[in-house]
């Protein structure tokens, strides 16, 4: 590869495509592909290296990096690829003589949970974010609270289809006050508690990217303080596929989960009874019919549309009990 001569400092978060550089310690060669994005602490960019794809993450200086690094080492020591990006190498660049701080990860190919579950349908989201909450309690449990917890961080791989956490730069210790938060998903934007790091926190993020999966446009808190509960359970009650979680997204806005894998059993709970409900109605309909013929009474076959219904009623219980097993 050949190296490209950086022009100023400022271009650490606007490399151009096509762009090479090594690694100064590892010697490792990146190309960029195209940029992904920015963050607080840095720029995230898609590069091409000799084993592929990948994504890197440049910081403006070491300590910016620090906190990322050490959550990504953490859970790849634990063997919990699945929580977190892979992290596959960590070292400085060099930009006309300034040095700069990067680590490179997993690339993780997908959609946003949004974004997926617009195009699948709104039957996927407590499908996630049963995924997500089994995440989050493995998080919770290294004593780590994710942070900035929001759909943006959260990519859909697959098939089969897995929920990954992504930008882990909000990552706090449990106790400590929140470093990063995005107004939407925060407890004390709504005034529903404090930005401390603690369990809570992040489920009440979970709630929050419930309700936002009905509502694509993101809306106001009220005037009054008292007043936000009230309109967000109303958002709640106002949309058909969310009454049914109306306990558990109320539990998880005013912290009443001790744990994530308590929030995650009661959806479950709930999935579960929908679909027996919903097998239990197709059997109902499907129920024979008496009819006259020669004084012998003929049972009338269930209709092509009860029989489809039945079996996508049974293949929708059997993805479920599925992708719940991935996780448990």
């Amino acid at each position: 590869m050949q190296k490209t001569t950086f022009q100023s400092k400022s271009r650490v978060s606007n490399l151009s495509p096509g762009t090479t550089f090594t690694g100064k310690w590892n010697r490792n060669p990146y190309q960029i592909i195209k940029k992904l994005g920015n963050g607080a602490n840095g720029t995230v960019y898609l590069v091409a290296t000799r084993l592929g794809e990948r994504a890197i993450k440049i910081g403006e200086n070491k300590m910016s990096l620090t906190s990322e690094v050490n959550v990504l080492k953490h859970f790849s020591s634990l063997g919990q690829h699945t929580l977190c990006p892979v992290l596959l190498d960590v070292d400085d660049l060099e930009i006309a003589g300034e040095t700069y701080p990067f680590f490179c990860m997993e690339y993780l190919h997908g959609d946003s949970l949004l974004s997926f579950t617009r195009k699948k349908g709104q039957e996927w989201v407590p499908i996630l974010l049963v995924q997500l909450l089994g995440d989050l309690d493995r998080f919770h449990q290294a004593g780590w609270v994710f942070g900035d917890l929001k759909p943006d961080n959260i990519i859909v791989t697959g098939p089969p289809m897995r929920v990954r956490l992504f930008d882990v730069g909000g990552t706090t210790k449990m106790g400590r006050s929140i470093k990063e938060y995005t107004e939407f998903y925060d407890r004390g934007y709504w005034g529903l508690g404090d930005r401390k790091a603690d369990v809570g926190y992040d489920l009440f993020a979970v709630a929050m990217m419930f309700i936002e999966t009905v509502y694509p446009h993101r809306f106001q808190k009220a005037s009054q303080k008292k007043q936000h509960l009230d309109d967000l359970m109303e958002k709640v009650t106002s949309a058909s596929s969310l009454r049914p979680y109306k306990k558990v997204i109320y539990r998880a806005l005013t912290g009443k989960y001790s744990d994530a894998q308590w929030m995650k059993k009661e959806i479950m709970t709930v999935i579960e009874k929908g679909s027996t409900s919903q097998a239990v109605s197709s059997k109902r309909r499907s129920r024979p019919v008496s009819g006259r013929s020669n004084g012998i009474k003929e049972k009338k076959k269930p209709s092509y549309r009860t029989e489809l219904a039945l079996t996508g009623s049974f293949l929708f219980l059997s993805s479920i009990l599925y992708l719940v097993g991935q996780i448990i």
